[in-house]
């Protein structure tokens, strides 16, 4: 095995994946100096997808340690804060009143000597009369979304809050903010189209485009469903989630406020007829989307569906239909290439961890990548690892499905 130091990463794809990608190895690996040639190349021609804007609050640390100032932050993405996700409609009604409950970022902490999470759970076995929310017994933060109030105030530190958040954002600005920082930190830019992956010995060898070739110790794939790099390695390498999970299309709205609208600090996953809608508030607009069975419904009707449950009081500003591959490679790592972002898998956002799943990528894969020529040990060790990380989300979600009671149709 040889191993000489790493010289050089290329990056094929641009987006939230490329950019968060390439700005993490640059800052770990070149915060003094230009060890490592760090590559971008990414086309004009192919558009960023940008809908899914909200994230858990993990990414707070990412953007930290990165040293990005959260105000500027905020002002270039067009950013709000987020302090969970209100759940509507995912079990039948009680008294004709639609049922809520609220997934708070902040973990259940004893208060003093008292355990709140199971002094709320003996409450409701001596009282059954007892109507308090969980979250609302055990959160802070379940007061703050009750009365849309911010999880910090203008007193306290970046990146600090009165409870954990999470953002709402500009998928898009988020990329060319990124993007901009990271040629900052000596990223190599190159705006080109691929026209051929060369593949010798289990390895890339050079990446062609229309402006020439590109040889690099490692590639990594951020070319999103398509797994432009990945699939010239391993084209047998994929894993279906839609029997558990058979939402796999979406259709997204950005929608104008109506005037002293404001913009509200959580989001909301609404369950319909055959998937759930989001709404996302930024501070310029609000993204909703539904996310559906593409083998129950069609695109027309999914649209209908969620233009009747949104109303037509807001004028709707773009809409976009998508499709949506659910499961993960079963090895994000083959030869010298890793699939990151949604070329590596992909699982229906209800929880906003599309952006998390990249954070844990990326980071991951610096702790592995040591050489030039890393072991079939160390490859495994990733694949194992993320494995485990789309695993463990797929069973999490899919708990959402399995908790409900509704049953008016199949679905």
């Amino acid at each position: 095995m040889n191993n000489s130091p790493l010289k050089s990463i290329t990056i094929v794809g641009g987006g939230s994946t490329g950019w968060m990608t390439a700005l993490y190895l640059s800052k770990l690996y070149n915060h003094s100096s230009n060890i490592i040639d760090i590559r971008l190349i990414e086309s004009k021609e192919i558009g960023i997808i940008g809908v899914g804007e909200a994230t858990v609050h993990s990414l707070r640390f990412f953007f930290a340690a990165m040293g990005l100032d959260e105000n500027e932050l905020l002002r270039e993405t067009n950013a709000t804060l987020k302090t969970g996700i209100l759940f509507r409609n995912w079990m039948k009604a009680v008294d004709g009143k639609m049922h809520e409950y609220f997934h708070p970022f902040e973990q259940q902490k004893p208060s003093g000597k008292i355990d709140n999470a199971s002094a709320w759970i003996l409450n409701n076995q001596i009282n059954e009369s007892n109507s308090t929310p969980f979250a609302e017994a055990t959160s802070l933060s379940f007061s703050l979304m009750q009365n849309n109030l911010s999880p910090k105030t203008q007193y306290l530190n970046q990146y600090q809050g009165i409870v954990p958040y999470g953002y709402h954002l500009d998928a898009t600005l988020m990329a060319a903010f990124l993007k901009r920082k990271a040629t900052q930190a000596g990223v190599e830019h190159v705006e080109a189209n691929v026209t051929d992956v060369l593949v010798n010995d289990g390895n890339i060898t050079e990446v062609v485009t229309d402006l020439g070739s590109f040889k690099s110790d490692i590639f990594i794939d951020c070319t999103g469903f398509k797994g432009l790099l990945i699939q010239s390695l391993k084209n047998d390498n994929w894993q279906s989630f839609e029997t558990e999970l058979p939402c796999n299309k979406a259709v997204a709205m950005q929608r104008e406020y109506l005037p002293h609208q404001l913009p509200r600090a959580y989001t909301t996953a609404t369950a319909l007829s055959h998937g759930w809608a989001w709404e996302i508030d930024l501070t310029n607009r609000q993204g909703t989307g539904y996310v559906y069975d593409g083998n129950s419904l069609t695109r027309e009707q999914a649209e209908a569906e969620l233009k009747a449950y949104l109303g037509d009081e807001q004028e709707i500003i773009r809409t976009v239909h998508l499709d949506m591959k659910i499961g993960c490679r079963r090895e994000f790592w083959v030869g010298n290439c890793i699939a990151m972002g949604l070329a590596g898998g992909f699982i229906e956002p209800l929880e906003s961890t599309g952006l998390h799943l990249i954070n844990l990528g990326a980071r991951l894969l610096a702790t592995h990548l040591t050489s030039s020529n890393p072991s079939q040990a160390i490859r495994t060790s990733y694949n194992t690892a993320m494995n485990g990380l789309y695993t463990d989300l797929r069973q999490f979600i899919v708990l959402h499905y399995c908790l409900t009671d509704r049953d008016e149709n199949e679905f």
